[in-house]
């Protein structure tokens, strides 16, 4: 019987050392897939959305310098959820969930993109998935800003 390679969260593509049979794989695979079916219906799909809790955050701009120009990122501080800024012109900005939607690893900042290290998923400033492991796109927040007082507030 062909042998794949999976590991422990069940990913053949990713996968370290953990053997299963092809046959294996595809019946947990299959099971997997039907229980995830079941807790969206049921409402209870909350890591799906790569949202991890409510939001609600003031950011003073000009305590991250990589916001300075149009097109920087910033991880801002939210006492919870990772969050990141991306600065998208002159006076607005887009407010992106680092936790990646596949399985909830925390995303990272990649020059002006994000990574996920935990699959290889890799997602465009504007949190949309553009390759590695298929998922969809980043959360995004609602933002205001305010440039009297330079404080983006995120919700």
């Amino acid at each position: 019987m062909e042998r794949i390679e999976v590991n422990a969260r069940g990913c053949a593509h990713c996968a370290e050392k953990a053997g299963t049979s092809r046959r294996e794989f595809i019946t947990a695979s299959a099971a997997s897939a039907v229980a995830a079916l079941l807790v969206a219906a049921c409402g209870g799909a909350t890591g799906a959305t790569g949202v991890t809790g409510p939001v609600s955050l003031s950011v003073k701009i000009s305590n991250y310098p990589a916001l300075a120009n149009v097109g920087g990122i910033a991880r801002v501080d939210t006492g919870g959820s990772p969050v990141a800024v991306v600065r998208t012109g002159a006076s607005t900005f887009a407010a992106l969930s680092l936790i990646c939607p596949h399985f909830g690893c925390t995303v990272g900042i990649n020059g002006r993109a994000f990574l996920c290290p935990c699959h290889g998923a890799q997602f465009a400033s504007t949190g949309t998935w553009i390759g590695g492991q298929p998922t969809t796109n980043l959360a995004a927040f609602t933002t205001s800003y305010d440039a009297t007082t330079g404080v983006l507030t995120i919700t």
